[in-house]
């Protein structure tokens, strides 16, 4: 589904399926997983900073249970703002491929991509919907994409390559990102030990885009969730702040709230066209 996106990363040349591979004319070869994600990272790319496996089942459990449903609405209803169908969408840093799956199902016959550096994550993500391909990828490389062939770059909560994003969209394509805003799980920042949201992320935001991308729409996605002690350790454990905190130490803390306990989610999704 995907002809003429994917390419080799040694060499460029396109990637086409060879068994139960994928393969480019220079006979370069990269696996496909038996969870069915494609094993595009070569030796010496970093995977430091990928999800764990203990990671990956605690966002597993807390998204099943719908606490960020709304937020996926949301990013459906952008993409297909922007993605005509039968088009192309790539999530650069598709993590389980949550969002990209819901994103499918908003655009009729789109075929979706999803790139992550975990490939724990990516045993979900490459299951995650029949029309979505995953595969593993450090998304600050130059992407193993065709030039101009993408409808839509989806980033949600994850690295953004604006160079990169700017050259594998068509022209006049979409990228849609998705940041929190300070209010953003507030209520545990303190007591459960959650990374705080940079104020100036924004900003940051506008500098990595430079001058390649123009603000098209922008809406505010906000509710409270009530969350029980067990969602909120997921919650805690399946984000960066799972590396900065000691899991019964967590535990400890959440033991002294008083729960369910009422959470704020509170997204930015923004959508910006390619110069």
């Amino acid at each position: 589904m995907l002809n003429n996106v994917l390419v080799c990363p040694v060499c460029r040349e396109d990637l086409v399926p060879a068994g139960h591979a994928l393969r480019c004319a220079n006979r370069h070869t990269f696996d496909v997983a038996r969870q069915g994600y494609v094993g595009l990272l070569t030796g010496g790319m970093r995977t430091g900073s990928a999800d764990t496996a203990d990671m990956v089942r605690a966002r597993v459990a807390f998204l099943a249970a719908g606490h960020y449903a709304p937020l996926a609405r949301a990013v459906a209803g952008a993409v297909a703002g922007c993605c005509p169908p039968g088009g192309t969408l790539l999530d650069a840093g598709a993590g389980t491929g949550y969002y990209l799956a819901a994103a499918l199902e908003a655009v009729p016959e789109a075929a979706g991509l999803g790139l992550d550096l975990s490939k724990f994550a990516l045993r979900q993500a490459g299951r995650a919907h029949p029309r979505a391909t995953a595969a593993t990828w450090d998304v600050w490389q130059p992407l193993p994409v065709r030039s101009g062939t993408v409808d839509v770059v989806l980033n949600v909560f994850a690295p953004r390559n604006g160079a990169e994003f700017h050259r594998v969209l068509k022209p006049g394509g979409a990228l849609v990102v998705v940041t929190p805003t300070p209010r953003h799980l507030s209520e545990l920042r303190g007591p459960a030990g959650l990374l705080t949201v940079d104020e100036a992320k924004e900003e940051r935001l506008r500098r990595s885009l430079g001058d390649r991308f123009r603000p098209a729409d922008a809406q505010l996605v906000e509710y409270r969730v009530d969350l029980g002690a067990g969602d909120m350790e997921n919650l805690v454990l399946m984000g960066p702040s799972a590396h900065h905190v000691d899991p019964d130490e967590l535990r400890r803390r959440i033991a002294q709230l008083t729960v369910p306990a009422a959470v704020t989610v509170s997204c930015r999704v923004a959508v910006y066209r390619a110069l």
